[in-house]
Parts: structure tokens; C-alpha cells; sequence
């Protein structure tokens, strides 16, 4: 099933719960962006080619390279060199997205025990790191030359944490179960 579908169905059940009188404040999904930072490899052109190569293949569009604004000398930046790799996604195409990382992603990655609730922040947006790409079914493992994590933000039109973790578990994200054990 569609997310975009689920989540209209989830919908009235958030207006519910968190007592709205309209519509438009339930919170919804905005945007999704999915980030590689480059590190040492910033002058790895073979390497940068090949995050840009399997950031398009996931996200289905082209993604931007994020230059450095400052100079760094700790890290060894100039300001204008390659620092990484982004790619927002909007509308149809961020549904589509979130519905294959829900259905498709989560389940591939080896020993997934769920994404921790801690990790939608205050204001209701979640960003979920991979180790590897080769969990998106876009990527094929054996033309993977070089792996790669990355990281996936998810933002929301929610104003607290309680919101955007009802939200993204009405929607299907595998969360945690909470162990209680240790009070």
C-alpha cells in the first residue's frame, strides 16, 4: 500500500488524538533528503562519482553537491571543496521514496531491530543513518564498487516529538519497543 494512502487513512485518527479542529494542522510528511558526506574522500573524483551515481539511483533524481562555506584547517577544507552529496525530495516522488524505504529497505538491512524513538527529534522530524546503500533495491551489490552510508531525513509539518513519532508509526516505521527493565 501506498504511504500517501495510509497515510490518509491515519489522517482522522491524528485529529483524534492530538485534539486539532482542522485538517490542515495534522501533521503530514514534507520533504525527505538523503545526504552522503564525502570526508577523506573529498578529492576522490572515482568516489565522488559513485555516491553522486547511487544517490540518483535511489532518490530518481539528480543530486547537488554541497560545497564547503568555510575554510577548516583542523580538517583539512578549503572553502569550495566537495564535502558531500544531497538530494531533496518533494511530493509524489518523496511518497514513493518513503514507501520503499517502509516496505522495501528496512526489511533488507541485516540485524534491524527497529529504528530507536529517540530518533525524531523535538520537532518532529526523524533522520535515520545506513552503513551501507546496498539496502536500497536500486543498488545492485555486485556493481557496488565503493560502499557508502548515508543518512535519510524525513521532515514533517509536526511542532513536538510526540506528534512526528505518532505520525511516522501510523505510517508503518518500525520503531523499538521500549524495555522498562532498567528503572
Amino acid at each position: 500500500m501506498n504511504i500517501k494512502e495510509v497515510y490518509q487513512q491515519a489522517m482522522p485518527e491524528l485529529k483524534k488524538k492530538f485534539n486539532y479542529s482542522n485538517t490542515m494542522a495534522v501533521p503530514r510528511l514534507i520533504k525527505a533528503t538523503v545526504n552522503v558526506g564525502v570526508g577523506r574522500h573529498a578529492k576522490d573524483k572515482a568516489y565522488i562519482e559513485a555516491v553522486v551515481k547511487a544517490v540518483a539511483g535511489i532518490t530518481g533524481q539528480q543530486p547537488i553537491l554541497v560545497r564547503a562555506k568555510k575554510s577548516v584547517s583542523a580538517f583539512k577544507v578549503r572553502q569550495g571543496d566537495i564535502v558531500g552529496i544531497m538530494a531533496t525530495i518533494r511530493g509524489q516522488r518523496m511518497y514513493d521514496f518513503v514507501s520503499k524505504l517502509v516496505g522495501v529497505t528496512f526489511p533488507r538491512i541485516r540485524d534491524f531491530r527497529g529504528i530507536d524513538p529517540k530518533a525524531v527529534d523535538q520537532y518532529g522530524n526523524i533522520a535515520v543513518g545506513f552503513k551501507e546503500q546496498i539496502a536500497f533495491p536500486e543498488v545492485s551489490a555486485d556493481k557496488v564498487d565503493m560502499i557508502h552510508g548515508l543518512e535519510v531525513c524525513l521532515h514533517t509539518s509536526a511542532q513536538t516529538h510526540q506528534e512526528g513519532l505518532a505520525l511516522f508509526e501510523m505510517l508503518g516505521f518500525p520503531f523499538k519497543k521500549e524495555h522498562n527493565n532498567n528503572k
